[in-house]
């Protein structure tokens, strides 16, 4: 049986603030602040008990699903959601590959470093429906708004998480093949990739998931996809249409959880 050490003794964690008036002075100022903030929000309790009755509908509605009324809507939707999803998690990953590669400070020029960083940090400081409404307004509606948004929402999550992944690396296998004289790109594909590719494709796979669950609210925008038809289902009080769109959602979700553990656990 393996012994595991255990402190002697239980040492107090430090505390930041070490004057005890000050802790308390802090506190009750976030405590009033709290209380404030609550105060300032404006509750319609009128409106609260039209919701409560509004959500025991859609309730309902969702314990008996209605797939075949609007079958041809729903199917519709979901085969462009999953196309949207797939072509845009793909076309994005390949995308994101190089501009991770360029992010990362132990591998790239300061230069390149600079614009990588810079194009992450525009990709991740805007939510994905504010894109699709601005591709929206440039390409119009439909499917090509929403592929367009997902890829670019894919290039900034992987490129960020990539780079993070490529500087935290051990260095030891870069300074050995760089010692034979090798290049740049034996350098990649000899050293970092057999040290990121488990990491890279539990990424690639959790985007996959991302990009599905946000082609339903993108859609919502005129972005393509599920969203859409789900929309209009809740806009004509069709709570039993919504809720056969969400069953859908969770399950492919749910098979899509289920097949990524199963890949990174046969990738490892």
């Amino acid at each position: 049986m393996s012994k595991t050490a255990y402190p002697e003794q239980w040492r107090k964690p430090p505390q930041i603030i070490k004057n005890s008036v000050w802790r308390w002075t802090l506190s009750i100022l976030c405590l009033a602040y709290l209380w404030i903030a609550i105060g300032s929000v404006d509750i319609n309790w009128l409106r609260i008990y039209e919701g409560l009755e509004r959500a025991q509908r859609f309730i309902a509605g969702f314990l008996q699903p209605d797939f075949s009324t609007r079958w041809r809507d729903i199917s519709a939707g979901m085969i462009e959601s999953l196309t949207m999803t797939l072509t845009s998690t793909v076309v994005g990953i390949a995308l994101a590959i190089p501009v991770g590669l360029g992010a990362a400070r132990n591998l790239s020029p300061t230069w390149v470093y600079m614009i990588c960083r810079a194009f992450i940090a525009l990709s991740r400081s805007l939510q994905e429906i504010i894109v699709a409404i601005f591709f929206v307004a440039l390409f119009g509606f439909g499917a090509f708004a929403g592929f367009l948004t997902l890829t670019f929402a894919t290039i900034g999550f992987i490129g960020k998480l990539l780079a993070e992944e490529i500087e935290g690396i051990d260095p030891t296998p870069i300074e050995a093949i760089q010692a034979t004289g090798a290049s740049w790109l034996q350098r990649v594909n000899y050293a970092i990739q057999p040290q990121v590719l488990p990491r890279l494709l539990g990424l690639c796979l959790y985007r996959l998931d991302i990009n599905f669950r946000e082609s339903a609210v993108i859609g919502i925008v005129g972005a393509g996809g599920i969203g859409a038809t789900l929309n209009t289902s809740l806009s004509r009080y069709e709570y039993d249409s919504a809720g056969a769109i969400l069953l859908l959602i969770i399950t492919i979700v749910m098979l899509s959880e289920y097949a990524s553990g199963y890949l990174r656990k046969y990738v490892k």
